[in-house]
């Protein structure tokens, strides 16, 4: 194209040349001929400009091979726990891949089950129901979608077009019920009473806490068989003031410590901690310094993760429907944070003999010495 331009530049730089030693007519009739020779040569450079913009703007325009992702959110986002380690994982995936990604949060059955067709509707190619509450709708509508690939997480569907993650809550909530077994029995540490009694608050009456509750449990006994557990829902996901109320009754009743499995419900739980100046335990995400001091540990749940490799084995073309994930300590699904955020506020007062002994249950409940019970329909497939 470049010679072409030079080309037509060098003949109207003669024809220019022509015009002080030459008539009118002989310069009229110079210039005509010369834009005749040149016309053919200004149209292919036209042509050719046309061609490279068209490609710039081609290039600048996604090329429709990345997957377009939609997550179906129970919830809001926002809630320093569940919600906000599922987005954790798919935004780190827009970073890593690229994809086109689309939230839609929702508080109710019927939010759950509109946004889920809605995704479905609008073509996005993988649609990843982020908790079990979405387990009766997409076993409804899974299959009127078959050109769908669909994800659940914290639960199982089989459908040839759905891929299932789900997490050994059980265990990681073991090791918190023993942390929080022997850490009411520490009297000498402020707000910690002589009472062996610890409570654990949960969002909604559904089975995937009920496994989150048998693992506390058995944890909490393995340390302590006759401690005392208080447990309540508070029947929603987002609602900080029923969690701080009923986390609040439970100080009131002898606890000292409270385990939060409630997602947004739980800030007034972790609130109460702090208002109460007792403890509580985190969940999902690492909540520790949520209220500095008051939060002994957190049950991290790698909700990221589970999002995360859903999307990359979209993107790399190994996406398997009718397959089951199971994420467990063994491979880093769920674990307890290091305590060190309670360390630097109890100092010399940190009971040491926590850590130490919860990374022993870990390494045993990991080698299957302790086995964790599951609530039914949970734990790893058969």
């Amino acid at each position: 194209m470049k010679r072409k331009l030079i080309s037509v530049l060098v003949s109207t730089a003669l024809v220019l040349s022509l015009v002080g030693c030459a008539s009118a007519d002989e310069v009229a009739a110079t210039a005509a001929a010369a834009a005749e020779e040149a016309a053919p040569a200004v149209e292919e450079a036209a042509e050719a400009v046309e061609e490279a913009a068209a490609d710039v703007e081609e290039a600048a325009e996604p090329s429709g091979e990345l997957p377009r992702v939609c997550v179906v959110y129970s919830g809001n986002l926002g809630d320093k726990s569940y919600n906000d380690s599922c987005n954790m994982g798919s935004e780190k995936a827009v970073a890593d891949f690229g994809i086109e990604l689309k939230s839609l949060e929702g508080t109710t059955g019927e939010e759950w089950e509109a946004n889920l067709v809605s995704a479905c509707e609008d073509g996005y190619d993988l649609v990843i129901c982020s908790s079990s509450n979405f387990e009766e709708y997409l076993k409804e509508h899974a299959s009127e979608y078959p050109d769908t690939k669909f994800a659940i997480i914290d639960t199982t569907v089989e459908a040839p077009n759905v891929a299932s993650i789900s997490f050994a809550q059980n265990q990681g909530s073991f090791l918190a019920g023993a942390a929080a077994a022997m850490f009411t029995q520490k009297a000498d540490i402020p707000g910690v009473n002589e009472d062996h009694v610890i409570g654990w608050v949960g969002g909604m009456d559904i089975p995937v806490l009920h496994d989150f509750y048998i693992g506390y449990e058995q944890g909490a006994k393995y340390i302590d068989p006759d401690i005392q557990i208080l447990q309540a829902f508070a029947g929603a996901w987002n609602d900080p003031l029923k969690g701080k109320e009923l986390t609040l009754a439970q100080y009131d009743q002898g606890a000292d410590i409270v385990m939060n499995v409630a997602s947004g419900t739980g800030t007034g739980i972790l609130e109460a901690a702090a208002e109460a100046d007792k403890y509580a335990i985190g969940v999902d995400l690492n909540q520790d310094n949520d209220q500095p001091g008051h939060v002994l540990t957190s049950m991290m749940k790698r909700v990221d993760t589970a999002c995360y490799l859903i999307i990359e084995s979209v993107v790399n073309g190994t996406f398997e429907g009718g397959s089951t994930q199971y994420l467990s300590l063994a491979n880093d699904g769920v674990s307890l944070t290091d305590f060190s955020v309670m360390r630097e506020h109890l100092g010399d007062k940190f009971p040491e003999d926590i850590v130490e002994k919860i990374d022993e249950l870990t390494q045993k409940v990991k080698d299957g010495e302790i086995v964790v019970e599951n609530y039914e329909g949970f734990g790893p497939s058969k």
